[in-house]
């Protein structure tokens, strides 16, 4: 008898993007052990090459059939090749920001490197996931690189301290998802996300069986809502966004977030949608929750990076609002507000690392002070992501809160679309005061800018697609319905 289990290897090509970043994670991290301390800007070009060929990779994958290889473990279509170019692109302009960061803090180490790497392959993995098993190796990759991402600042406490919250508290979310998992395969009997889905939508399922599933979901929409960090499980982001080496906040706030996203598609949507009606409620509480926290607590901050993780969470609501009506125009919804968060968040810390300095790093609100009398361009660029994200029109951030609160009013939650907006209006004047201390204010300190000429292009571009894309929302809303 043959126990050995058939191998293909020609299917090996939906895997490419994986299988060449991993490569290269392996290249980097042994070359950088020989490369002299004056060449180590090598590994950054390096790090930025590799990105950028497994953009490529994914982006040539687009509009293939879907494809399940690996035993039924890990699925390739269109919105994990879209997905995974999204977040290509976004590390990659991490990685252009953070230079100038990690020069100026004496982090620009080869570790440093190869861990953003570790992070993107884990992502990837949670993007193209098809087993239960698969997701969470994917998460616990990502999880584990971020942690030492956090950490790497070693003399800072805050720094140290924010990795320990976040790693304790993640250890509980993992552990809590993983029950929910093992619940989920020991009533299905598989850990494969199409199996588990014909099991769920069978007409003939017991009350006993019903009720396990039920159980289950708790625990995977919890440990889900942790990664999103929607309320009440959102206690790590306030602190980790502060605590945390500005360039891994960074991080740490744009491209974790789309695959997060696919997480919860893969589980909730295309493994458990036959049972909407019992995660949705689940769903619409969070998310009501979460705008209501993070608009309120955020008109409290004086540090930029806690207001901004306060902001995440409130946005965090309006993505999951998107989910819980469910519907495909309402998942769409949600995945366009989520790709234009990350759009905006990456503009947005990228401002805040473009004015630090050796010595010095930008935390505050009142360092924003008289920008506009130093720097009228970035000052004019930081105005436009503010009004951005609290929702200005004509800015991209008004209309994806807007194709959010359209489908809530047509799955009929009229009550809630009234709450959303009026925290909406609340959340404004956080970010009418960071407008008001660069128009209005006097600075109390010297304003210069460092940066090189490619971080100054990218985050220009960055901030003008904020107004560009706003000016076209039809054409990336239909991108983001045609995933689904």
């Amino acid at each position: 008898m043959n126990n050995f289990i058939e191998f293909d290897t020609s299917s090996l090509w939906a895997a490419l993007p994986e299988i060449f970043l991993l490569s290269a994670i392996v290249v980097i991290l042994l070359l950088d052990l020989f490369l002299d301390k004056r060449f180590k800007q090598v590994t950054y070009y390096l790090t930025q090459l590799s990105l950028l060929i497994s953009g490529l990779l994914a982006f040539n994958l687009i509009g293939h059939p879907q494809t399940i290889i690996f035993s039924g473990s890990f699925v390739l279509d269109n919105m994990a090749s879209v997905f995974k170019v999204f977040m290509m692109g976004a590390t990659m302009v991490a990685m252009v920001y953070s230079r100038h960061y990690l020069r100026a803090h004496s982090l620009f180490r080869g570790e440093y490197f190869v861990l953003v790497l570790l992070s993107v392959l884990g992502m990837m993995v949670m993007i193209s996931g098809y087993s239960l098993l698969t997701l969470y190796l994917g998460l616990e990759i990502l999880s584990l690189s971020l942690y030492a991402l956090i950490a790497i600042a070693r003399e800072r406490a805050d720094a140290i301290e924010a990795a320990l919250k976040y790693f304790v508290l993640g250890a509980i979310a993992s552990g809590l998802l993983l029950y929910g998992m093992s619940m989920i395969y020991g009533i299905s009997g598989s850990l494969n996300i199409s199996d588990i889905a014909s099991f769920a939508s069978s007409a003939n399922l017991a009350s006993r069986e019903t009720l396990i599933i039920n159980f289950g979901l708790v625990f995977l929409v919890i440990g889900i809502a942790f990664k999103l960090g929607a309320v009440p499980f959102h206690m790590w982001v306030p602190d980790v966004y502060q605590g945390a080496p500005t360039s891994v906040t960074l991080l740490i706030s744009t491209a974790p977030k789309i695959a997060a996203v696919a997480m919860l598609v893969r589980i909730l949507v295309d493994g458990l949608g036959s049972m909407h009606a019992y995660w949705s409620d689940l769903f619409m509480v969070l998310s009501i929750l979460s705008i209501a926290l993070g608009s309120v607590v955020a008109l409290m901050q004086t540090n930029i990076k806690r207001l901004l993780a306060y902001s995440t969470i409130s946005h965090v609501g309006f993505i999951m609002l998107g989910f819980a009506t469910g519907t495909l125009t309402g998942y769409g919804a949600a995945t366009f507000y989520m790709l234009v968060y990350v759009l905006m968040s990456l503009a947005a810390f990228g401002v805040i690392i473009l004015l630090n300095k050796k010595g010095f790093e930008v935390d505050q609100i009142s360092d924003f002070k008289g920008l506009s009398k130093h720097s009228p361009w970035f000052a004019l660029m930081m105005l436009i992501i503010m009004l951005s994200m609290a929702g200005v029109p004509p800015l991209v951030g008004f209309y994806s809160k807007f194709f959010i609160l359209q489908q809530v009013i047509s799955a009929g939650f009229i009550t809630i679309a009234v709450i959303a907006v009026i925290f909406a209006v609340i959340s404004a004047y956080y970010y009418l005061q960071i407008i008001k201390s660069m128009y209005f204010d006097e600075a109390d300190k010297d304003i210069t800018i460092h940066a090189s000429i490619d971080m100054r292009l990218i985050l220009s571009i960055n901030a003008i697609l904020i107004l560009a894309v706003g000016l076209f929302p039809d054409f990336w809303m239909t991108l983001a319905l045609s995933l689904f």
